[in-house]
């Protein structure tokens, strides 16, 4: 089994999360992943708790990566990634839309130097527009996007961020499609192409309820977590369908047989009561509760802590959660790549780099550069830092 994209040279000069994701999973497929830093580091080299001098955060997001660090305020630095561009079959930033012109690493002027090269931009709210220069984290977009109102609304408690960075994970994954779209079309062309996501426009095209906001119908959601003999589960269907299969298959009676006037309330919580009599008293054990459900072929979902993810059958049987070197003496879990093939590899396949760890190594291996070369531009180079 071979990797599909190895051979493919990527320079990451993202940060945080949107764009190294992306350069993550392409990583994971077998691409040369450079990730560009500056001397200061990526933010999240100091988010989560540090193994081997590496932060949990920085080592899900930057696995397999090498790493070189570069000063862009340098302009040996600047000079050092147009070099590295003109080997490069993608390059991703996720910077506000006009920081990369005014570094004079605009994709015009990268282009003129690799016409081939693929550069992917991820920004919170795009370019050429009001908001442009706002500054854009994942529960910024979550706020102006209506997933944190929409969320309050469900669960009738304070507006909250999500529990997850889905603004920043939508943006790198849609990104992702596009250039790997462009990567082939490339093949027909022999040109690259500019790819610009913004994280609104991938959170909004990603939310499945948004044709109801926009039309104007109310939605009500109807999946709910219900207390049951086999703990809290997550029950997906609308009630009325739930109560349907709970009376016809399993006999649950409402107790308002032969009563003339009941309002609409008094039966929804009548038969409430009902259900969650049923699924506490009447089933005893976790198996019968399991096995209830089964038979009214409603699909159910323990709702568990993510330090328990690990226990799920699925995830135990498909190694979901890798081992790899901890780069102290020991190993560390890591998510493992989604992607599985019948004739390809995709994995992780070592750790995150250190601060500037691969300097030399790569500006020789990608460019072909001698010591004399590299010394030559060393006052932009950052090397012997494991922040």
């Amino acid at each position: 089994m071979s990797y599909p994209l190895a051979g493919i040279k990527v320079l990451d000069m993202s940060r945080v999360l949107a764009g190294p994701f992306a350069g993550r999973m392409l990583c994971d497929l077998g691409a040369d992943v450079v990730k560009l830093e500056p001397p200061e580091g990526d933010v999240t080299r100091f988010f989560g708790r540090k193994v081997g001098n590496i932060s949990g955060y920085y080592h899900q997001q930057n696995a397999g990566k090498r790493n070189i660090s570069v000063n862009l305020n340098d302009p040996a630095g600047v000079e050092i990634v147009k070099s590295l561009v003109s080997e490069a079959d993608v390059l991703i930033e996720n910077f506000r839309p006009d920081v990369m012109g005014r570094l004079g690493l605009s994709y015009e002027t990268l282009a003129e130097i690799n016409p081939r090269l693929i550069m992917l931009s991820i920004s919170g709210f795009g370019a050429n527009n009001p908001d442009s220069r706002r500054a854009a984290y994942a529960p910024i977009v979550h706020a102006e996007t209506g997933l944190v109102a929409r969320q309050a609304e469900i669960t009738g408690a304070h507006p909250a961020e999500l529990p997850l960075s889905v603004a920043d994970t939508n943006a790198a994954m849609h990104g992702l499609i596009g250039m790997l779209a462009a990567l082939y079309a490339r093949e027909q062309t022999g040109l690259g192409d500019y790819l610009e996501i913004a994280m609104v426009d991938a959170t909004l095209v990603t939310n499945d309820g948004l044709h109801a906001a926009l039309e104007n119908v109310k939605v009500v959601d109807s999946n709910e977590v219900h207390e049951t003999r086999a703990g809290y589960l997550m029950l997906a269907g609308d009630f009325k369908f739930i109560w349907k299969q709970l009376h016809d298959l399993c006999g649950v009676q409402d107790g308002l047989q032969g009563l003339e006037s009941v309002s609409i309330e008094d039966k929804i919580k009548a038969r409430r009561a009902a259900a969650k009599l049923f699924f506490m008293e009447t089933c005893r054990t976790r198996e019968e509760v399991i096995a209830a459900l089964d038979k009214m072929n409603i699909a159910w979902g323990d709702v568990r802590s993510t330090a328990d993810v690990g226990d799920l059958a699925c995830v135990q049987a498909r190694d979901s959660i890798a081992q790899i070197d901890d780069r102290s003496g020991g190993t560390r879990s890591i998510p493992q790549s989604p992607y599985r093939f019948r004739r390809n590899q995709s994995n992780v396949r070592q750790g995150a780099p250190h601060l500037g760890e691969h300097n030399d190594e790569i500006l020789e291996q990608w460019l072909g550069w001698t010591s004399t070369d590299i010394e030559k531009v060393a006052s932009a180079l950052v090397t012997g830092s494991n922040k």
